[in-house]
């Protein structure tokens, strides 16, 4: 698994913007707001996703998943190796996190987002 392939499954999706954020953290956003962190530059690479809180638990249950410190309590999830999920977990992880975060944007954002 790369930063790559991640970036990939994140333009995939509706309204996906990118920037750098903390100088070293590699973000990516809908609607101003962000759905996935990664560290590219951490050995081994890193990502963070936000989760429904009813699957919090069970996630973070998972070998290689954590909560995210800090932001746990927003039931984001840490996973300290990208290589720790396949392909298709990370697509369905990012998706899931895309629509939990664009679905708390303001009505006007998601028009023109095409949400």
């Amino acid at each position: 698994m790369t930063i790559e392939t991640l970036q990939t499954i994140c333009h995939s999706l509706p309204g996906v913007t990118e920037d750098i954020k903390l100088g070293e953290h590699l973000c990516f956003n809908v609607g101003g707001k962000t759905f996935l962190f990664t560290y590219p530059d951490g050995v081994p690479p890193s990502a963070s996703f936000k989760v429904p809180a009813e699957d919090f638990e069970e996630i973070i249950s998972r070998e290689g998943l954590e909560p995210q410190p800090y932001i746990a309590r927003y039931k984001w999830v840490l996973a300290r190796d990208i290589s720790s999920l396949t392909e298709q977990e990370w697509t369905q992880y990012i998706k899931q996190s895309h629509q939990l975060i664009a679905a708390k944007l303001p009505g006007k954002i998601k028009k023109e987002l095409g949400l």
